[in-house]
């Protein structure tokens, strides 16, 4: 470990930093442009150079690697000079344009103007423009303002895995751009909007909205996927206005998909604000107690046996408790919250969890990806295998779709036979699990969503056993599965499935069409086939106008992720709070206390009257839900039903990743989104027309 001397400041250092990361490591502040600490060094604004001692000219501390004996002075009238210089150069060409600006309040260039630039201009001569380029309905470019630091290009690159950016032509004529004009093709592309420092590269849909010193700024956790991201929402009044990443180095880093990212528009519009029942055939707003009481004239005197509910995708934990808890009241036991109908054992925690941890990614050693396509079902945990491979000695085999996962891979084949293959030791990929230190297995719900996902899930167990993916005496368990839904591990945690003799999903929908099942209640399902649900009466809480409302006789107004306090567990098994940030519309209420309060209409009152108290519902049903924040390794143990399996192929089921849920599906960008990339998949596939 290296031993230097910074502004009279002797420090050791771990070996192979940069005087950058070791000023930094003392409190000692280095404005610098182009450096990230996600992305490779490029040393090309200069704004970070600091003297050496006994170096003829200073260095760019960001690029030189820290040495025995060093001493380096950060902050001498030399530097202070080099610096005013350097931010002179940089503002030769950009434009006086702040005051329109959306990076205005929230600007680097603006802030190491004020911090290290001089106070007055002596450039007088003409200033050069640069054409915007067309890069897509989500980022705005206003390219003179660019000061070339190439964040974007090193972003795209590396971590998105794209190649669509670069920088062209030398000197006064360099620009960055995208080279045929074509939009930005990355799930990760706005990203490149948070890495700016300037305002070259701005959020399209939030152009001239909002400044940042009127918003209202709430951590909270993203629904979007299964992934969990942590995410600010910034809000003015009961308006989300844009939603940004937070940091959180176990599950997202510092990044965000873009439907988490520009799907919030979707929060506005086609809302369910008021409580609807169904007469003479059509949907007629109506009051709490009016919904209330038909519910209760419904189900008065019903069997439990005929009475059903599923859980949709975005559910929250306290909502399911309390549905279950209901449910159980009724005397029911035909609940569900795997509205895709997937055979996930939830006899066992191992069984239905990414076992590794998201950050564990980056200590396997091997990895096969079964029926998922994760640029699509989890596109930033996609950019963490992505970064595992750039790592080397990463082999990865799919079995499953082909898709173009941002990496190289083998494709060992379509479906459950190059599976069994890889069981039996006939596959080539099988020698590479057995030679690999800490192999790990991702099993998505394209494998599990099946008639036969109970024998898919028992044979991606054997193959877990069979190459030591689970050794109990370093910890590592590589057996993952990846959801695609925020409300999965919970439901599946908390025994939101079919009791003793209950129907699953599949058997809820069938029993309903044939009049076994008369009351079903739908909690955010909308993904479900609801023209099967025959002539049952069908309560609906969700927060949208979609699939569900249109086929409900009762609509229970909720609020959607953003407006509530609520548990969700991401797919690793990370329960996480969710805060609210603005109030639900109208009447719409939380769903934990819609549902307590129809369960004392019904005389099955829930022994809650608090979010206190249904948390501690929460911690009965598991105690995983004390851990906030926090992962718990679960016990090992055999899961699944062997059995015959089907020949036909895994598909993965997000065809469209822009609009996957109701929010998404209500959002204007996500709908321009689509049309601009699902096209452009189109003619690279030859599908169109």
């Amino acid at each position: 470990m290296p031993k230097l001397t910074i502004d009279g400041q002797e420090i050791e250092v771990q070996d192979g930093i940069t005087v950058l990361q070791a000023c930094e490591q003392i409190g000692v502040e280095i404005p610098r442009f182009c450096y990230h600490e996600r992305l490779s060094i490029a040393g090309n604004c200069r704004m970070c150079l600091v003297e050496m001692e006994r170096s003829p000219k200073p260095v760019a501390s960001c690029a030189m690697p820290v040495g025995e004996g060093m001493v380096i002075r950060t902050n001498t009238p030399e530097v202070q000079k080099m610096r005013k210089g350097v931010m002179e150069f940089l503002l030769i060409n950009h434009p006086l344009d702040c005051p329109i600006c959306d990076q205005g309040g929230e600007c680097d260039l603006q802030d190491q103007a004020m911090g290290y630039g001089l106070d007055h201009s002596r450039y007088i001569e003409n200033k050069r423009a640069v054409e915007d380029k067309e890069m897509g309905p989500l980022v705005k470019t206003i390219m003179t303002r660019c000061i070339h630091c190439t964040r974007c290009v090193r972003f795209t690159t590396e971590v998105a895995g794209v190649t669509d950016m670069g920088m062209l032509n030398r000197g006064e004529h360099a620009e960055i751009t995208t080279y045929l004009e074509k939009a930005l093709d990355s799930e990760l592309s706005g990203n490149v909007i948070d890495l700016c420092p300037v305002g070259a590269l701005t959020s399209k849909p939030y152009a001239f909205v909002a400044r940042s010193w009127e918003l209202k700024k709430t951590e909270t956790v993203d629904v979007m996927d299964a992934l969990g991201s942590n995410i600010r929402v910034d809000s003015r009044g009961s308006e989300v206005m844009r939603v940004l990443p937070r940091l959180n180095e176990d599950i997202n880093e510092e990044w965000i998909s873009d439907k988490t990212r520009f799907a919030c528009d979707g929060l506005r519009r086609q809302r369910l604000d008021r409580p609807y029942i169904r007469q003479d055939g059509k949907l007629q707003p109506a009051t709490w107690d009016e919904a209330f009481a038909l519910i209760k004239q419904r189900l008065d005197g019903m069997s439990g046996e005929k009475i059903a509910a599923i859980a949709g995708d975005q559910a929250d934990c306290e909502a399911m408790v309390a549905l279950k808890a209901l449910m159980t009241g009724l005397g029911s036991a035909n609940i569900d919250c795997r509205q895709d109908g997937a055979k996930t054992d939830p006899s066992l925690r191992a069984g239905y969890l990414f076992n590794s941890t998201i950050a564990g990614i980056e200590n396997a050693g091997a990895l096969l990806i079964v029926g998922a396509n994760p640029r699509v079902e989890a596109a930033v945990l996609n950019a963490r295998i992505r970064k595992r491979f750039l790592m080397g000695n990463f082999p990865i085999a799919v079995i499953g779709e082909a898709p173009d996962l941002r990496y190289d891979y083998q494709h060992l084949g379509t479906g459950p036979a190059d599976l069994q293959a890889v069981l039996d030791g006939t596959s080539p990929f099988a020698a590479v699990l057995k030679k690999a230190q800490r192999p790990m297995i991702i099993v998505g719900q394209g494998a599990l969503a099946r008639p036969d996902g109970a024998a898919i899930h028992a044979m991606t167990y054997e193959i877990a056993e069979a190459f030591g993916m689970v050794d109990k005496s370093s910890g590592w368990n590589g057996y993952n599965v990846l959801h695609t839904a925020a409300a999965r591990a919970g439901g599946l945690d908390l025994g939101f499935v079919p009791g003793e003799g209950g129907l699953d999903t599949d058997g809820i929908i069938a029993a309903a069409g044939s009049g076994a099942v008369e009351a079903v209640y739908l909690l955010g399902a909308d993904e479900i086939d609801t023209d099967a649900l025959g002539n049952a009466f069908v309560i609906y809480q969700g927060h949208h106008g979609d699939a569900g409302a249109h086929r409900a006789d009762v609509i229970l107004p909720g609020a959607a992720y953003t407006e509530k306090n609520a548990t969700w567990v991401n797919t690793e098994g990370r329960a996480q709070l969710g805060r609210l940030a603005a109030f639900p519309p109208g009447d719409a209420r939380e769903d934990w206390t819609i549902v307590r309060a129809l369960s004392e209409v019904l005389g099955k009152t829930l022994p809650c009257n608090d979010l206190k108290g249904v948390r501690s519902m929460l911690v009965d049903a598991n105690p995983a839900f004390l851990g906030i924040d926090s992962v718990s390794a679960a016990p090992w143990g055999k899961f699944g039903t062997p059995g015959k399996v089907d020949t036909a192929p895994f598909a993965s089921p997000i065809t469209n990743f822009y609009m996957t849920d109701p929010i998404s599906r209500a959002s204007e960008t996500m709908a321009k989104c689509t049309d601009t990339f699902q096209q452009a998949e189109q003619k690279k596939t030859g599908t169109d027309g």
